[in-house]
């Protein structure tokens, strides 16, 4: 054994959850608990009300979607959920994690708790509190650090009212916060018709060839859109999709839902619960009555959340996925509905060039502790952002 595994293995027992912690000031008080000890019915309807309040939708941290990926991929515990209250009422949630790496650094942190199939960070906070919410988290963290060196927080939206609240809080405090990596991803917002907006996002000769390739697929036999927002058909659904994603490279390269257990099982849960809320729209192109490319999307407050998309790659000479997004542009005019974030990564090669929109989204170390944690991070974040300047600015 060598010495930095050693030492690992020492610090090991104070990364771990302990009893609920917390920190209060006047009514107001920040709690952290495994979330086993936590999440039960209670519980889980007051996170229900917080969810439909809260100032930045985020569909990952609500109950439904977290708890089915915690159920899967943290069955220890070891996840905990970090809760800000203010007279009882709950006004922000976020699932956290002790950690002793970050990157390939031995850097012990406090953060947010994120898996490969969740896209957003942002944490559930009531509209109005965000400010209360951060100076609690802040005050939390410097009386909990233990080992920890800073505060991470990944997949944060940047320049909405939750980010501004966090930088204005690290501001006003002398705390230094940094966007550590930043990169935008494609975002439909927009007041045109779905018509008007492919044609301003589109050239003439592409719209073109999607018109073309659309009448080439009709000839393969009867061509359909199928649009629900209900659970009929639901768990039929969700076997095809599953199996539609497993048959294409993301299969071949062990990244579909179904090529784990975990993650098929942590699927079928959450997309029938979102189902059953309302909370989900599917959308699907069917030739024959089968289809040939699917996709769900996620809907909380006034966004929408395109969560996994699949196609036949049988018929990839038509382009049955873009076929299929041209058709998803009708959440132009969904009541209720303002934007949809693609949670698709930066640069795609498809859906890039059909929303013209961006979301920037980034990860955000924050200093916590005393004059000598505070020092140490600065020296540990300069270095960061040495290789990443363009991580400066959010």
């Amino acid at each position: 054994m060598n010495a930095q595994t050693a030492v690992e293995r020492r610090m090991q027992p104070r990364l771990q959850p302990a009893a609920a912690r917390a920190v209060s000031a006047g009514d107001s008080s920040v709690m952290v608990s495994s979330w086993r000890d936590w999440a039960e019915s209670g519980s889980i309807r007051r996170w229900d009300m917080l969810a439909e309040h809260a100032s930045e939708p985020n569909p990952f941290f609500e109950s439904w979607y977290l708890l089915a990926a915690l159920r899967r991929f943290d069955p220890k515990g070891e996840v905990e959920i970090l809760r800000f209250e203010s007279g009882g009422e709950l006004l922000g949630l976020m699932p956290a994690r002790r950690r002793w790496r970050y990157a390939r650094w031995p850097f012990p942190h406090f953060a947010s708790w994120l898996h490969a199939n969740c896209f957003v960070g942002s944490p559930l906070v009531a509209r109005g509190r965000e400010t209360e919410f951060w100076q609690g988290l802040l005050d939390w963290a410097d009386a909990h650090a233990g080992p920890a060196l800073f505060l991470h927080l990944s997949h944060l939206p940047l320049g909405g009212v939750l980010g501004e609240a966090l930088f204005a809080v690290a501001d006003r405090l002398g705390r230094r916060a940094e966007v550590v990596h930043r990169e935008e991803r494609a975002f439909l917002c927009s007041d045109l018709s779905p018509e008007a907006y492919l044609e301003q996002a589109l050239p003439g000769k592409k719209r073109k060839e999607l018109r073309r390739q659309h009448a080439r697929l009709s000839e393969q036999g009867r061509l359909t859109v199928v649009r629900d927002n209900d659970t009929r058909g639901l768990a039929v659904w969700i076997d095809h999709f599953l199996a539609l994603e497993e048959r294409g490279w993301k299969g071949a390269a062990g990244s579909a839902l179904a090529c784990s257990e975990a993650t098929e099982l942590m699927a079928r849960e959450a997309l029938a619960e979102a189902g059953r809320r309302g909370k989900l729209e599917r959308l699907s192109l069917e030739l024959n009555g089968r289809p040939i490319a699917m996709l769900a999307t996620f809907l909380s407050g006034p966004g929408a959340f395109s969560w996994k998309t699949a196609f036949d790659e049988d018929y990839a000479r038509f382009s049955p996925g873009v076929l299929l997004q041209r058709e998803n542009l009708a959440l132009l005019e969904r009541a209720g509905t303002d934007w949809c974030d693609s949670c698709a990564a930066p640069d795609h090669p498809m859906i890039d060039s059909l929303w013209t929109e961006r979301r920037p989204v980034g990860r955000v170390s924050i200093a916590i502790g005393g004059p000598a944690r505070r020092a140490a991070f600065d020296r540990l974040v300069g270095l960061e952002l040495a290789r990443n300047p363009a991580g400066v600015t959010p």
